[in-house]
């Protein structure tokens, strides 16, 4: 019997801010997908595509979205808050002092489409912006159709004391919309500042490994399945 082709699974870095900590978090599990011998991965960062910088604000006036500020009469709950001067959200900001907090070189704009569509899974690494998720990676997934469809999708949260999780649940709604089928165990860390070492790896790596594997899992099974679907009788027709 031949060995079957390795499946590809894109690695979606969803925030695109200064500062940001999803890049820690997503080559983390892109480390722990590449140990794998049936996967191998390619990392998405929305802020390399041309149009992550609308989901940063305008670059002449300065002013981040709505989605990116926060109204001075707060009324979201205690432990989702930050100071006020801060007007960032809680789930994507990293103390001043965290040593990973290095600034990023500015990359040069790559085509979405075709990593999109090379992909037999995906992983969406996403914080929790207001009990959502990031306007870019909206953006993504908006501007894409047929790439998403009859393809598994994993998640891995990140964030304060939510982890992320009730972006986890908005973006379920909006795959089912676009025909993928997203896997029940996610990757969530909580207090995520507190849970990563300067290395960039997990200070507590057996619970979060165990989770990826789990979830690893069942991406494997779906994206094997659909894609043999796939081949044998194309989706929607």
């Amino acid at each position: 019997m031949m060995p079957e082709t390795p499946l590809q699974l894109a690695v979606i870095i969803g925030s695109v801010r200064e500062g940001r900590f999803g890049p820690t978090v997503a080559h983390w599990f892109a480390r722990r997908a590449e140990s794998r011998s049936d996967m191998t991965v390619d990392v998405i960062d929305l802020a390399e595509s041309p149009h992550a910088e609308g989901s940063q604000g305008s670059a002449t006036t300065g002013r981040r979205p709505a989605e990116d500020r926060r109204p001075a009469e707060d009324l979201r709950t205690t432990e989702d808050r930050r100071p006020a001067e801060d007007p960032r959200t809680t789930e994507d900001r990293r103390p001043a002092e965290d040593p990973r907090a290095s600034e990023e070189p500015a990359a040069a704009p790559v085509a979405l489409s075709p990593r999109l569509a090379a992909a037999d899974a995906f992983v969406v690494v996403t914080p929790e912006y207001n009990h959502s998720f990031p306007a870019a990676l909206k953006h993504a997934l908006d501007g894409h159709g047929a790439e998403w469809r009859a393809k598994p999708v994993g998640f891995v949260s990140y964030g304060g004391i939510s982890g992320g999780l009730r972006a986890v649940e908005q973006l379920r709604q909006v795959f089912a919309e676009l025909h993928a089928t997203t896997v029940r165990e996610t990757v969530s860390f909580h207090n995520v500042w507190d849970r990563f070492g300067a290395d960039g790896m997990p200070l507590d790596e057996e619970g979060p490994d165990g989770a990826a594997a789990a979830m690893l899992d069942q991406i494997a099974w779906w994206a094997h399945a659909l894609r043999d679907a796939r081949t044998a009788h194309p989706y929607g027709s």
